[in-house]
């Protein structure tokens, strides 16, 4: 597998698996009279497939000891961030694998459909061939992204906008957030498509859409004479690149001691942040951007509950189509985001909770809503709990704390990154108190 073959640009670094190789008795045998390497297989890509969705190690092994008992095997496997190495094994013989991903991503829509097959695969696959198991998915393998590069841009800059509302900014820089965000996830997504590296397309993704930003607000200022101060919201422009998925399926792994998938998912996120961030403080130091405070907003009480409601629907709705969640599923996250995330902004601003304990209720309650609304529509919990926390992530902590750190303001910096670091670990912590309290297959450690 790890042969190079030259290709148009090059050479190889992963090649595609041949799975059908495999497969000696197509559409004649039941899979779980296969030999040990046919039915090993489909576990296997069953596994990767559901890495591939961007989902914690733990539903990763779930669904493949699922495949692995309904074949009649058992299965050891070590999951980390983009590679699984795996073992099944069988009347006193083992086989073992090691498979890889090209990259890591989240897709929310093949993670629905792959959950409700192995579902369908718990009660019936012991009775399919292993050509009817690879050609179905197959199938869920084709799902791709739902939206064209324009509609990605639409969400971004819809979930960015409403985002710079909850941090504290007006119509100034939600209108410019909103050019900002929109030009710089199209502009991500395309060289996405086009297979270009993650740096590549993080630095030119985050740099397009803070000058997307200045541009947008110096034509803003020109006709409507604005003051000076709305340009801190290019901080919001450029929040579309937080690994939301990562971010908490790290927390979730490291509670199930899933350490090298927890470990190599927190780096991960750590290291799309700082790349975001430093990129983000080069192109603002060159445009003599300035991350100051949000010029107050002039609303009562009632009004900023009623429009935190609608803005963080709308921010949560945004995340969710990034993630390519189908209109219901968005819709449903964007809900139970809007109830959770109002009530953390709620503790901070009217019972004065600090803001980590404030996340812990927020992720809490999402967790918990989530778990009730999987019982009657069947979505996966994952594909609605994150993005309806994403929009919680301290973005703009982290990037005042690189910021300062950059103009050598040490204890300004440290200050930031701890604020933003306790909110970062009480997220996670939300969502496992509720896995722990509404799913009894997650309660226990066997």
């Amino acid at each position: 597998m790890e042969k190079q073959t030259p290709t148009e640009s090059g050479y190889q670094h992963h090649m595609a698996i041949p799975w059908h190789d495999f497969v000696t008795d197509d559409n004649v045998t039941p899979a779980k009279d296969a030999n040990l390497v046919e039915r090993a297989t489909i576990v296997g890509r069953i596994g990767l497939m559901m890495l591939a969705c961007g989902t914690g190690a733990w539903r990763v092994r779930n669904s493949m000891n699922v495949a692995a008992e309904t074949l009649g095997m058992t299965c050891s496997a070590d999951i980390g961030l983009v590679s699984i190495e795996y073992t099944c094994m069988d009347n006193h013989r083992s086989y073992t694998q090691a498979l890889a991903l090209p990259s890591t991503g989240v897709n929310t829509a093949r993670l629905n459909a792959l959950e409700n097959y192995i579902r369908e695969f718990e009660q019936q696959g012991q009775n399919w061939t292993t050509g009817e198991i690879h050609h179905a998915l197959n199938r869920i393998e084709s799902i791709g992204g739902l939206y064209a590069p324009w509609m990605v841009g639409l969400a971004a800059a819809l979930a960015c906008s409403a985002f710079v509302f909850l941090l504290g900014g007006g119509p100034v820089e939600m209108l410019c957030c909103f050019f900002g965000a929109g030009i710089g996830n199209y502009v991500r997504r395309k060289m996405g498509d086009r297979k270009l590296t993650l740096f590549a397309g993080l630095t030119v993704a985050v740099a397009v859409a803070c000058v997307a930003y200045d541009a947008s607000f110096n034509v803003v200022q020109y006709f409507l004479h604005v003051n000076s101060h709305h340009e801190a919201g290019y901080i919001g422009a450029m929040l579309f690149v937080i690994p939301g998925f990562p971010f908490i399926t790290s927390g979730l792994d490291l509670s199930k001691l899933d350490m090298r998938s927890g470990l190599e998912r927190g780096a991960f996120a750590l290291m799309v942040i700082t790349v975001a961030t430093l990129v983000g403080w080069v192109v603002a130091m060159a445009m003599d951007l300035q991350p100051e405070n949000f010029i107050p907003l002039a609303l009562s009480p009632a009004l900023y509950l009623v429009l935190r409601l609608v803005f963080s629907f709308c921010g949560v709705f945004g995340f969710s189509i990034m993630f390519n969640s189908s209109l219901k599923m968005a819709a449903t996250a964007g809900v139970i985001g809007a109830c959770a995330n109002t009530l953390r902004l709620e503790m901070v601003d009217l019972a004065h909770v600090p803001a980590g304990p404030a996340a812990f209720a927020g992720a809490l309650l999402a967790g918990l809503l989530a778990s009730l609304v999987r019982r009657r529509v069947g979505y996966p919990r994952i594909a609605i709990t994150v993005p309806s926390i994403v929009i919680m992530v301290p973005g703009l902590y982290m990037y005042s704390a690189v910021y300062n750190l950059g103009l050598n303001s040490l204890s300004v910096a440290g200050t930031w990154a701890a604020k933003a670091a306790l909110i970062v670990v009480f997220l996670p912590l939300g969502l496992i108190a509720a896995r722990i309290i509404a799913d009894p297959k997650w309660r226990y450690k066997s």
